[in-house]
């Protein structure tokens, strides 16, 4: 099901989108200033939103996610320029971008810590790293579930991780964290941190 994933993403998504995802996006990308660099942008969900920033640029590693999102990318209200590339290793110069956005990213991101790494040296000091992830439950017997399907679930959506810990992995790579917002008890978040 993996090759299959980028196609049907936007459908098997759309009900949250609509209830929820599409007001979480939004205010979460209101917070983001000047240059722009979106990790892992997938279908575009993000780019409507875009409205007081200079400019975003936007990496994907999935050329069929990319693709799609050409619509949303020509409607966009701010340019916006697409590249395929991974977060482990970003094609921009050292202190590039103010503000750094990643939605439902972080989960299948091969090597977080290298692409944390990679978003510093990217950004300006004291720039912006605004994330809305999905992470593991502090609730044991949940987060225990988790564990136990993320290997299957991994395999099915695309290396999605159920049980990644990011804010422990921004922790460790030393970004300060300003504000935590839980949604849906705690097992999606909104992060907003300073670079």
């Amino acid at each position: 099901m993996g090759k299959l994933f980028p196609h049907i993403y936007d459908r098997a998504m759309a009900p949250l989108e609509h209830k929820r995802f599409k007001k979480i996006r939004a205010a979460l990308i209101s917070n983001a200033t000047g240059k722009v660099l979106e990790i892992g942008s997938g279908t575009g969900a993000n780019f409507p939103h875009y409205r007081f920033v200079d400019q975003v640029d936007a990496i994907e590693p999935d050329p069929v996610m990319m693709r799609q999102s050409e619509k949303r990318q020509k409607a966009a209200k701010v340019p916006i320029q697409t590249y395929l590339a991974k977060a482990e290793k970003l094609p921009f110069e050292d202190g590039t971008f103010d503000s750094v956005v990643g939605t439902l990213v972080f989960c299948t991101i091969p090597e977080p810590k290298k692409a944390l790494q990679e978003i510093r040296r990217v950004s300006k000091s004291g720039g912006k790293l605004l994330l809305f992830e999905h992470v593991r439950l502090e609730h044991k017997s949940l987060g225990k579930a988790q564990d136990l399907f993320t290997p299957i679930w991994k395999n099915m959506c695309d290396g999605c991780h159920l049980n990644r810990e990011t804010l422990q992995l921004l922790e460790q790579s030393g970004i300060e964290i300003k504000k935590v917002e839980k949604h849906f008890n705690g097992l999606f978040l909104t992060i907003e941190c300073s670079l």
